[in-house]
């Protein structure tokens, strides 16, 4: 699932910018489930529950909307296909369109899948994002909280949350692959500890996605873990990824006579199969 600022709204009167600064942000509590569908074979539905956690009503609009990942896992918005994007709007449905949920409460958002009959082999994949819709009812509440008179100036900042999830649909026979390469470790900087960095390459016709784990091996004694990342992918078309890791390099542990052991296996739910592996000698 991604997360993103969708837009923010200014209601503006000028100056009193450090007491707008300082007051508590305020997001949205929202949670999807499941925050990936994968829609194949003969499959025509799938629904998606959204669930307000917080304390007031919130609304949401929902709408369709296409990705391209860039090398570094980065979504960008785009208007149309690229070379080898495959996009899977125009045939997805969903309802309803916009939702109010209560506290505690739930909404269910059902999709159905309408494939074309001489639709190609292959994966699509387009992403269903929610918009929070801003309350007009509490544009004021910086002003109120601060007791602002007439003759003081300020800044209302309203941040709107989002979410969105990739939908994707498998037509007929898909496989795919993956090779890590390009192992470099990265000196500690006063801002981070060690990295790890490398490539993700995704070889076949639909998206990589699973765990990532980079263990320690030293020349004597046990292993040790030293990173986790969940629920990477690496989408079509993209052919690869860069990534990098941060260790968490127990204190008095020289990254030294041993190797790094990264490790990239399908999600647990998927059975947990190792994707690829690739090692990294430290002398």
């Amino acid at each position: 699932m991604t997360f993103y600022f969708s837009s923010v709204s200014y209601k503006t009167i000028f100056t009193a910018v450090l007491l707008a600064m300082t007051a508590p942000l305020v997001l949205a509590d929202l949670s999807l489930y499941p925050t990936r569908i994968v829609i194949e074979k003969n499959q025509r539905a799938a629904q998606v529950e959204l669930i307000n956690s917080g304390t007031v009503p919130e609304t949401y609009r929902i709408n369709l909307v296409n990705r391209r990942m860039g090398e570094a896992g980065e979504f960008i918005a785009i208007d149309a296909p690229g070379p080898g994007d495959q996009f899977a709007d125009e045939m997805l449905r969903y309802s309803p369109k916009q939702v109010t949920v209560l506290p505690g409460g739930s909404q269910t958002v059902r999709i159905l899948v309408r494939k074309p009959a001489n639709l190609a082999a292959g994966e699509y994949r387009s992403h269903l994002q929610f918009d929070r819709v801003a309350d007009s009812a509490g544009a004021s509440s910086l002003e109120q909280a601060a007791n602002l008179d007439a003759n003081s100036i300020g800044v209302v900042i309203t941040a709107l949350v989002g979410a969105s999830i990739p939908i994707i649909v498998r037509q007929g026979e898909t496989s795919v692959s993956g090779v890590l390469s390009d192992l470099t470790l990265i000196a500690a900087t006063a801002e981070n500890g060690p990295m790890l960095s490398f490539q993700i390459q995704r070889i076949g016709n639909r998206s990589l996605y699973g765990d990532l784990s980079v263990s320690f091996i030293p020349k004597e004694g046990p292993a040790l873990v030293l990173a986790k990342a969940g629920a990477l992918a690496v989408y079509v078309p993209n052919a690869m990824r860069l990534t990098r890791m941060v260790l968490q390099v127990p204190p008095g542990l020289l990254l030294t006579q041993g190797r790094l052991m990264l490790s990239f296996n399908e999600r647990a739910e998927a059975g947990g199969k190792l994707i690829a592996q690739a090692s990294l000698i430290l002398p």
